[in-house]
């Protein structure tokens, strides 16, 4: 158990040390899509745990989701920095989201069951993938819609 509590502070903590890389402009630019999406993988955490669609054995505290070092850590960093590289070009955002949610879900969740941290319950990788589809494709839309509103209110 002691050592799955370093692995997911590592998790949480590490990804972090690239932000001063990522640039100030770039992540006040990319924040709010990054914080919207956060905020829906956070309520659908809930309501996975609810379906039983996963299940995190390893309890962080009592009513707070044991995914949530995922989301602040690599999820938020990741797509601070996926939105950097790839923002105006949608073909080639899916296409390194496709790459990350692959590795993700076939390797980086064996892992996670091997270590004790998460299992897939009630969906099984490829609807874990689709999922992930679907979000990669919210977020992009809900930067894309924040850009033109705050364009729009700058002209």
């Amino acid at each position: 158990m002691r050592k799955l509590t370093i692995y997911v502070l590592l998790m949480l903590f590490i990804p972090w040390l690239s932000i001063p890389l990522l640039g100030r402009s770039s992540f006040k630019r990319y924040l709010p899509g990054t914080i919207f999406m956060s905020v829906y993988v956070t309520l659908e955490g809930y309501l996975a745990e609810k379906k039983k669609w996963w299940w995190f054995p390893y309890p962080i505290k009592p009513n707070v989701l044991a995914e949530m070092p995922l989301i602040l850590g690599p999820f938020f960093v990741g797509s601070l920095w996926t939105l950097k590289l790839t923002f105006g070009n949608f073909k080639k955002y899916l296409l390194l989201n496709v790459i990350i949610d692959t590795f993700f879900t076939y390797f980086m969740m064996n892992w996670f069951k091997r270590i004790g941290y998460v299992s897939l319950i009630r969906i099984n990788k490829f609807q874990l993938s689709l999922l992930f589809l679907l979000k990669s494709i919210l977020m992009y839309g809900y930067q894309y819609f924040h850009e033109l509103v705050f364009a729009r209110k700058s002209n």
